[in-house]
């Protein structure tokens, strides 16, 4: 347990156990998507336990900002690389994602293991009209941090046309957008200023282990070699893997193309979770059938309501993957889908260590404050299309299940519709209000004989 220290006095200094038992702890109660990630740390490192300072902090989450992947879980590493060098950054790492991912692991069982059972299609019936809710607020809570004039709400209009009329990959639109805002940024660089994003009030909480005039520690400083050495190495770690899996399964094999696929997932994850599902489902379902687009949607939901980064919820892609394909053969579905899940993972989470231990010490070389840049404005506003499409996506196929032929789904409907109201209206958070539509739609599988015999349901 950490001593209590006098607001005045600087904080003592935190062994790597120390370190380890706070970030362990964290990969369980970091609910709440990356804002409410990057919160809880503040209100910990900052605030409270006062291992750096804010200053510091915000420096480096707009470092983290700036990278495809999940901010949240860099700036974890970033801290922990920080603090205690490189162990520090992947313990710190590791721990974030390490309890989600064996709870996903868990889950995907029960889902393919159960997910028939009445009283667990019930549930899901339910989430799944909160998952559509869910995205369309995360359109909206985006959009209206980065779409600041008219120009950004035209990207965002053709993003979704592309995607949604023209049926155009996710990384053409990412290209695209870069190009268009680059060269908006010369015309008119006002038009593409960054507003919004992660901010936290800056305010004074006494001396911090890591100072604002703290200096750079030695493994901080920027050395040529130690970049090179770092490069190598992730070089090494990706392709000692992909070879591997190469080797064994052929490059055609199933888990070979996983690691391939989402190693080029994890670089487009600019804008967070939300704007790379479109790619993942494009991929997942459409291209590679390893999982139906009613299991992607399942798939959201149990993402939604575990710890650790949103984007996690390629672990269950990986495991539905490896469960559907059958690598291992008929006999071995299960360790199949492990193995899946665990390559999945590792490929998608490998760039963002890489990305703190190499840039890192440039980041430190500098303490001024780093700015997005025009082409990745132009990138978030497009994405906030991307989202939008992706919430008409999975309205239709919850609220006409069996396409537009068939039938409207006005329960799921009214089910949605409440999920936006708490959402909107009253500010629930996505936990709540995916749980109590959960017990919606288990009420509505008991109700559901009555209501048809009374032809209220049909």
């Amino acid at each position: 347990m950490d001593k209590p220290h006098s607001p005045q006095s600087r904080p003592q200094p935190v062994t790597l156990g120390q370190a380890f038992r706070y970030w362990l702890k964290l990969g369980f109660i970091s609910f709440g998507g990356p804002a409410g990630q990057i919160a809880i740390m503040h209100q910990d490192l900052v605030e409270k336990k006062r291992w750096i300072s804010e200053r510091r902090f915000l420096h480096a989450l707009n470092y983290c900002m700036l990278l495809p992947g999940p901010e949240a879980q860099q700036l974890a590493i970033y801290i922990g690389w920080l603090m205690h060098r490189t162990w520090g950054g992947i313990i710190a790492g590791l721990l974030f994602i390490l309890p989600s991912l064996f709870l996903l692991i868990l889950l995907s069982w029960i889902y393919m293991r159960f997910g028939q059972v009445p009283e667990v299609a019930g549930v899901l019936y339910g989430i799944k009209p909160a998952v559509t809710a869910i995205v369309l607020f995360a359109a909206h809570r985006i959009g209206s941090r980065a779409l600041k004039n008219g120009i950004l709400w035209a990207f965002a209009a053709l993003a979704f046309f592309a995607i949604f009329v023209l049926h155009a990959p996710f990384p053409l639109i990412v290209l695209l957008a870069a190009c268009l805002g680059a060269i908006g940024g010369r015309i008119a660089p006002q038009k593409f200023a960054v507003g919004g994003g992660h901010s936290v009030a800056k305010h004074s909480f006494g001396p911090a282990l890591i100072d604002d005039d703290t200096p750079i520690p030695v493994h901080a400083g920027f050395r040529w070699a130690q970049l090179l050495k770092i490069t190598v190495t992730g070089l090494f770690l990706w392709g000692g893997m992909m070879g591997y899996l190469c080797w064994q399964y052929g490059w055609n094999g199933a888990l070979t193309q996983m690691g391939w696929f989402f190693t080029k997932a994890a670089l487009l994850t600019f804008g967070g979770a939300y704007a790379v599902l479109p790619y993942v489902y494009q991929g997942a379902v459409e291209h590679y059938h390893w999982l139906s687009a009613t299991q992607m949607i399942d798939g959201l939901a149990l993402g939604e309501t575990t710890p650790g980064p949103l984007i996690m919820i390629v672990t269950f892609v990986g495991f539905l993957g490896g469960w559907n394909q059958l690598p291992l053969g008929p006999e071995a579905a299960l360790m199949a889908a492990v193995i899946a899940a665990l390559v999945v993972t590792y490929f998608t989470f490998l760039p963002s260590f890489l990305f703190i231990l190499a840039g890192g010490p440039l980041v430190e070389s500098t303490h001024g404050n780093l700015k997005f840049t025009a082409p990745l404005s132009a990138i978030t506003a497009a994405v906030v299309g991307v989202i939008l499409n992706l919430a008409v996506f999975f309205a239709w196929h919850v609220f006409w299940p069996q396409g537009f032929a068939g039938r409207f789904d006005a329960i799921a409907a009214l089910i949605s519709g409440c999920a936006l109201l708490a959402l909107f209206r009253y500010k629930v958070g996505v936990i709540p209000v995916i749980a109590a539509c959960g017990v919606a739609g288990l009420l509505f599988l008991f109700l559901k004989p009555w209501l048809a015999q009374q032809e209220i349901f049909l």
